[in-house]
């Protein structure tokens, strides 16, 4: 498995990052038993993955409990991510010290704010208006985040679904941050435009999220219909779709969305691999992509996953996987809030 530094830390981190959000189970990804969690992560950490990536937010602490659970006895194998959401900014280290004693652990190898500090974010994380109307700044944030590192509860700082002036405000801080986490796959390539080549000029990782859109460039659907609301509610789908849950009354790019799955479909049984496999792959070819973010609900997902590490595409695959997907990137845009209308976005 391949293993690169993060950011200008001492990290290095897996192609594959483990995406813990269904651990501890929940109403959005529903149960997932502790053993099938427990026997996921030991087989990733035998497999080269390192990287495990959860939040406080994640089933109510319940993915870090779980996290914690699995890796017993084998921290020190591990770089464990864990994040906290912008209402809680003004008390970064009490909310720290909640995930450590959740993960039963005494350090976290990165610590993330999970989102920019700005009142439609906010909003999504508390209804306490004095929160809302006085969120924390960024400088902060940010402080105690260093003051954190500096006391050796967190050995390196990350933000996450950051635009570029939002990072251009942290980066002004003078704190060292290593990593941005953001969506990314075939059919989210907002990052391309401005993120992407501000992150490699300033020596910042991008771990990317949701690499297998939630399923989709898994093939596990086959038509639109397939697709559950709460899986439906990006702007990738119709505001009809996610039936009560999606929020950015736009159109979606459906017709688009299924021709390029079909197309995939395709090329990856012609290269005689996994869809979601040949997903993975396009991402980790692009040179800009530290690791991605990919969730393994049980052995055999595990197991196909890593395999698609070590894939390595053509040119001529990946220009053609490009071409294909651009008429979602046409009309997505360049917005990487795939969740709000895409003149209101938390990310800027």
């Amino acid at each position: 498995m391949k293993k690169q530094k993060l950011g200008k830390s001492d990290i290095f981190v897996s192609a594959m990052t483990a995406g813990c959000w269904a651990f501890g189970g929940g109403e959005y990804w529903g149960e997932q038993s502790q053993k099938d969690v427990d026997s996921v992560v030991n087989a990733s950490l035998d497999l080269g993955v390192n990287t495990f990536d959860t939040a406080e937010m994640y089933n109510n602490g319940e993915s870090e409990r779980s996290l914690g659970k699995a890796l017993k006895g084998r921290r020190d194998e591990a770089v464990v991510i864990s994040k906290i959401g912008p209402s809680n900014c003004h008390k970064v280290r009490e909310h720290c010290i909640a995930s450590l004693e959740r993960l039963g652990m005494d350090y976290l190898d990165v610590y993330m704010l999970h989102w920019p500090i700005n009142k439609l974010a906010v909003e999504h994380f508390t209804s306490d208006a004095t929160i809302i109307d006085a969120p924390p700044t960024v400088e902060e944030a940010y402080a105690q985040l260093d003051a954190l590192k500096k006391e050796g509860l967190i050995r390196s700082i990350g933000m996450s679904n950051f635009g570029r002036k939002q990072m251009e405000e942290v980066v002004s801080t003078g704190v060292q941050v290593d990593v941005n986490e953001m969506s990314y796959n075939i059919v989210s390539r907002a990052i391309e435009a401005e993120i992407a080549p501000y992150c490699m000029d300033n020596s910042i990782s991008i771990i990317g999220s949701m690499g297998l859109q939630q399923g989709l460039l898994a093939g596990i659907y086959q038509t639109v219909e397939d697709v559950p609301p709460h899986q439906a509610h990006s702007r990738h789908f119709s505001q009809e779709r996610g039936k009560g849950t999606s929020r950015h009354y736009e159109a979606g790019a459906e017709k688009e969305l299924f021709e390029v799955v079909d197309a995939l479909r395709k090329i990856a049984d012609d290269l005689h691999v996994h869809i979601a496999q040949l997903a993975i792959a396009w991402i980790l070819k692009k040179p800009f992509m530290t690791s991605t973010l990919v969730g393994s609900r049980n052995l055999n997902e595990l197991k196909m996953n890593v395999k698609a590490c070590e894939l390595e595409l053509s040119d001529e695959t990946e220009q053609l996987i490009d071409r294909l997907s651009q008429p979602v990137l046409d009309i997505l845009g360049n917005n990487p809030d795939y969740y709000e209308h895409s003149s209101k976005s938390r990310i800027y």
